[in-house]
């Protein structure tokens, strides 16, 4: 539907009706006030109601639809209804593509430097690159995770020699997914990744969130929860920021993404890493970084103009 003078742009900001009690939506709350002050007619929607039209809107910016894991059939057809009816951000073709973490090959293979990773779709593919990291020389601990995930669902920390991590990237192998190894990064266990944010194409904050991962599997308190504290950002870590999402618009080919959170890591092994390019619903910790709010909001609006 186009936007004509006559009427506020109407636009939804896509949610869920499902949050766990740890991991609550804090930037709907306070976009929906700030677009209404600029003059939108904004509303939040739940991805999975039946009664939706996305045709209703002029745009739909997907939030907080954290659900979307546990139904990726259903998320992949509402993305396409949508994109059909509306002008939908980020882009539905770049969101696809980052729903499936072999992107960071994709990333690698155009200059970005990765968490050294192995892609794993057999049992003996996971066994052979768990053993190849607990060799002497290598590192005492790995991370398997799956590929297509969110909020660190089925991921673990595990010593190389404890058979408990090739169970669980046998159990991600069993369902049809890919199991991702890496080596036990020490600075992330130290709590030190740094999220960085890119909105409307510029830099606006970073946070730490600490340390989620405990050895032995699980998350450390026994549940997945970020701690956000707003930190500084480097000029080296902004200019990795803009590097990583140039080479993001190179792969896919497509526009520079509205919003976008670099997960990074300064590794003494392996220098500044990306870990991943969160391009679909990252949590941007609006209530810790009040002053985004209303970037944001001018950068939704823009792209309606």
């Amino acid at each position: 539907m186009p936007v004509t003078s006559s009427r506020a742009p109407r636009i939804g900001i896509v949610v869920t009706d499902a949050y766990a009690d740890e991991d609550p939506d804090y930037d709907t709350p306070l976009l929906l006030p700030a677009l209404a002050d600029r003059g939108a007619d904004a509303a939040a929607v739940v991805w999975h109601d039946a009664a939706l039209d996305p045709a209703s809107f002029d745009l739909l910016m997907i939030r907080s639809p954290w659900d979307y894991p546990e139904r990726p059939a259903d998320f992949a057809a509402w993305l396409d209804r949508a994109e059909h009816a509306t002008r939908v951000v980020n882009a539905p073709a770049t969101m696809r593509w980052n729903l499936d973490k072999a992107y960071l090959g994709d990333l690698e293979r155009a200059g970005v430097r990765v968490v050294p990773t192995t892609y794993a779709t057999t049992a003996s593919a996971a066994a052979d690159a768990i053993g190849a990291l607990g060799t002497v020389g290598a590192v005492d601990r790995v991370v398997v995770k799956p590929a297509v995930s969110a909020g660190a669902r089925d991921t673990g920390l595990f010593a190389a020699s404890d058979p408990a991590a090739l169970a669980l990237a046998c159990r991600i192998i069993g369902r049809g997914d890919v199991a991702m190894i890496q080596p036990e990064i020490l600075e992330l266990s130290e709590g030190r990744e740094k999220a960085l944010y890119v909105i409307g194409g510029e830099f606006t904050h970073a946070i730490a969130k600490g340390a989620l991962l405990a050895p032995g599997g699980g998350f450390r308190g026994g549940v997945y929860r970020e701690n956000p504290v707003p930190v500084d950002a480097t000029a080296g870590e902004r200019t990795f920021a803009a590097e990583v999402l140039r080479a993001v618009q190179q792969v896919t080919g497509g526009d520079l993404p509205l919003y976008a959170r670099v997960d990074t890591v300064h590794s003494a092994r392996y220098g500044l890493c990306l870990l991943e390019v969160e391009l679909i619903e990252p949590a941007l910790n609006l209530h810790v970084a009040p002053h985004v709010t209303g970037i944001l909001a001018d950068a939704i609006l823009r792209v309606l103009a």
